[in-house]
């Protein structure tokens, strides 16, 4: 029998971090057993469920490279179904109506409170005869739950975890409008799918043990349970947006790599040794849940960013010029040229050693890209001085009448041009540096000299003069 995984979104929202790791955990372990993972769209709650949900979480688990077998299932449209095991529970007397009013429920938990007893359902409908029901209450169904010993879920990350039966109430499977509820709906749609393992957010512990007494009411092969603990901030409190709690198209757009952010959502709850550095193949073989931590895992930006990094220096430069180019054609409102990328491709080595992310390495590359005249920030202005400026009237004429436009020859010639004045290399590379780039803090500026070509270096310069 083949391991089957899920991953069930509900569409209120983007793809958030926590899901994106949940998705990804069930993934691996799928692929690692070479087995199925499945996808279920949970779209019962209408009021709030929208296809751009839908369309972003299909968007962010592509983009992280989580591919899905067979076509994604939609939870609202089985609802005849859901409806349909609750009918067969009744039939056969493991589900019963219940004819409770909202005010006689709530006056039911009221004097159990009076009382210091729990205020669960005390299954009053559970053996009354339904002729003695109330006109004009529409009734809700509900499940027979054992009412003696205890519940041992042996889950694999949590280890054995005990609830009493009495615990539990007789949950509600279909309300009174007919409409069957969550737990209904998981359940049934777990078992139609072939799950084998459900790993999921500890947040779902308490509603496995619900769920198990549905799975015994019909008669199912119960799944594994993996319970895996919840993604905190640095600060050890719940994940919030301050943390950084948002979808993955907001790291798309924060300029973060897809194998960096699986990388890093890997890391959080799970290990292999020493590893940090992990790819996408070595996952796969190593994945395994009994690497699970049992504590909830803290999310660090800085980490993810310094992860970004060395993603990015593993990309091709190629690559790397396509991605900043939308941001560059933004940025500067026109179209990039060819031998505006050729310039990007020969930059790329030096500048993604300096970049944490896309967005961060765009913004270093913009001056190699941008038209004349070059904006001249306020640090780089203060290099421009009377004495910079001398320095370059002095340097310009040199490079003018450079015939070898490498970087060692430019190198000498800045150092001559230096010495001759009585100055120091950096009185004449930092407003050089100015000049051609409008920063005061740029990559090696003999790299950007043989990179900008003799032509607009001249210009640059002679714009600042």
């Amino acid at each position: 029998m083949p391991v089957v995984t899920r991953f069930a979104p509900s569409p209120t929202g983007f793809l958030h971090i926590g899901g994106a790791r949940t998705a990804l955990f069930n993934w691996l372990f799928a692929r690692h057993h070479g087995g199925i993972f499945r996808l279920r769209i949970e779209d019962t709650d209408r009021a709030r469920s929208t296809q751009a949900a839908v369309d972003a979480i299909f968007d962010g688990l592509q983009w992280l490279g989580i591919d899905w077998d067979d076509e994604p299932v939609m939870q609202f449209a089985r609802a005849e179904r859901h409806a349909e095991v609750a009918k067969q529970l009744l039939a056969a007397g493991k589900a019963y109506y219940c004819y409770c009013s909202p005010a006689e429920l709530e006056a039911m938990r009221a004097e159990q409170k009076s009382k210091g007893l729990s205020t669960l359902y005390d299954g009053r409908w559970r053996d009354r005869d339904p002729a003695s029901a109330p006109a004009g209450v529409a009734p809700v169904v509900r499940l027979k739950v054992e009412r003696q010993g205890e519940t041992v879920l042996a889950d694999l990350v949590q280890g054995d975890v005990r609830v009493g039966q009495d615990q539990m109430d007789d949950m509600v499977l279909l309300r009174a409008d007919g409409t069957p509820t969550y737990m209904l709906s998981v359940v049934v749609d777990d078992h139609d799918m072939g799950v084998t393992h459900v790993i999921r957010g500890d947040d779902h512990l308490t509603n496995a043990f619900r769920q198990i007494q549905l799975y015994r009411a019909c008669g199912w092969p119960i799944p594994a349970f993996a319970h895996i603990p919840l993604i905190h901030g640095p600060d050890g409190a719940k994940l919030s947006k301050r943390h950084g709690a948002l979808g993955a198209e907001a790291y798309r757009e924060m300029g973060f790599l897809p194998e960096a952010l699986s990388n890093y959502l890997l890391r959080l709850g799970w290990s292999h040794g020493d590893e940090e550095i992990i790819s996408r193949t070595q996952a796969v073989t190593w994945f395994d849940l009994k690497a699970v931590g049992r504590s909830p895992s803290r999310f660090d930006l800085a980490k993810l960013s310094n992860l970004n990094g060395h993603y990015l220096r593993l990309t091709a430069d190629e690559t790397l010029a396509a991605m900043i180019e939308p941001l560059l054609r933004k940025s500067l409102d026109r179209e990039l040229e060819k031998n505006d990328l050729n310039k990007l491709c020969r930059a790329m080595p030096s500048l993604k050693e300096r970049a944490k992310t896309i967005v961060e390495l765009a913004a270093n590359a913009e001056f190699y890209v941008t038209k004349r005249p070059l904006p001249i920030d306020p640090p780089a202005a203060k290099l421009l001085d009377e004495t910079g400026r001398r320095a370059l009237v002095a340097l310009s004429q040199i490079l003018a009448a450079l015939p070898d436009w490498r970087q060692d020859r430019l190198e000498q010639a800045v150092r001559g041009c230096a010495e001759a004045q009585g100055l120091k290399l950096g009185q004449v590379a930092q407003p050089l540096r100015a000049a051609l780039t409008g920063r005061a803090v740029s990559p090696p500026v003999f790299e950007v000299l043989e990179i900008l070509g003799q032509e607009e270096c001249l210009a640059r310069i002679g714009d600042c003069l």
